[in-house]
């Protein structure tokens, strides 16, 4: 066990999103009685696909056991009924940066950024566009921006100026139940302006690995052929589908009271000085914060505090171009509505000294 396993394993809280979730915990997700699937058909696999559709409005949904596997393969389905392999995404799309440019290798997709790095898409950007578009990416929200959401209106605007071009929307919503919260509307809601719709089990919903797709039944039974040939149709995949299942409603609905809590934490973060919270207020129940502390003076802080405390807080941090100035970001969780935003806080302050 390296040196940040061993300090993570001997702290008892946190108040960075779901917690210090253990095996456990995890197992525990897992319905004992839940009926298992045989190569993801039947059992509590369809039950999950079944309440994903309903759930996002859509006619059908399959479930896969990674996004990187999900998205690509979706885009792929857009594509391949298109004379055009080009898909606009923002600049800091996951599929982009953090895929090995498994769009391309494997699905032999065209990838085309869109818009400024630190801004989200607008209706100009997409207006700069003039070749053929197979697809429309959009994440809602914008993870590398903080959780940052578009307007409505100009979600609207620009899943129609997609439309028009005769070009798919796919929304990368990872995230899409912050989203909702944020929006003051279903998931449902929005996902009606997309025609298909990823989402994950594990990030904000705290169960184990996996994802469901949401679209029309002819897309859909396309990404479970893909599924397949991709290696993703395991012999059993019940219990990380039972997990989901067993967590998502109750998450779901915990959305409000997160992002209320993430501005509260803004609010009580607008004495500390030496923190930046971005955006101010956040938009939905995550925020990224900017730190007035060196990276290595940080890490030390952090170690330190987690010894002495048993809280564990990031271990690292990411830079930001400044050398006096670390960026981290905080989810707001089921374990973050344990603690008082005051107390953040003051931990949040502590680590900048």
């Amino acid at each position: 066990m390296d040196d940040i396993a061993a300090r993570r394993a001997a702290c008892t809280d946190s108040f960075l999103g779901n917690g210090l979730i253990r095996p456990p915990e995890l197992l525990a997700s897992i319905d004992p009685g839940a009926a298992a699937d045989v190569y993801g058909e039947g059992g509590v696999v369809a039950e999950l696909e079944q309440h994903v559709a309903a759930v996002l409005g859509k006619p059908a949904a399959v479930f896969l056991p990674s996004g990187t596997m999900a998205q690509g393969a979706t885009l792929r389905v857009h594509a391949d009924r298109r004379t055009t392999r080009t898909i606009l995404w923002h600049p800091y799309s996951h599929l982009d940066r953090h895929e090995g440019q498994a769009h391309s290798r494997l699905h032999q997709l065209i990838g085309r950024p869109v818009g400024e790095v630190e801004q989200l898409i607008t209706l100009d950007d997409l207006s700069e566009v003039a070749e053929p578009v197979a697809a429309l990416l959009l994440e809602l929200p914008q993870r590398d921006l903080g959780g940052a959401l578009p307007a409505w209106e100009d979600l609207v605007a620009q899943t129609s100026w997609a439309r028009d071009r005769g070009a798919a929307v796919h929304l990368d919503g990872a995230r899409l139940w912050e989203a909702s919260a944020g929006y003051e509307r279903s998931p449902a809601e929005v996902a009606a302006l997309f025609d298909t719709v990823y989402v994950s089990f594990y990030k904000g919903i705290g169960a184990l690995p996996g994802c469901c797709v949401a679209g029309p039944e002819q897309d859909v039974a396309q990404v479970r052929e893909w599924r397949g040939r991709l290696g993703g149709t395991l012999f059993a995949l019940w219990p990380a589908a039972s997990s989901a299942l067993g967590l998502l409603d109750g998450a779901l609905a915990e959305m409000p009271a997160r992002l209320r809590h993430a501005r509260a934490i803004a609010s009580a973060l607008a004495d500390v000085p030496e923190v930046r919270v971005v955006p101010d207020p956040p938009q939905t129940p995550m925020m990224h914060l900017l730190l007035s502390v060196p990276a290595d003076r940080y890490q030390a802080n952090a170690r330190r505090f987690s010894e002495e405390t048993g809280m564990w807080v990031w271990p690292s941090v990411a830079d930001t171009g400044d050398p006096a100035v670390v960026r981290c970001e905080l989810a707001v969780g089921r374990a973050t509505l344990r603690h008082k935003p005051e107390a953040i806080a003051e931990v949040l302050a502590a680590l900048c000294v």
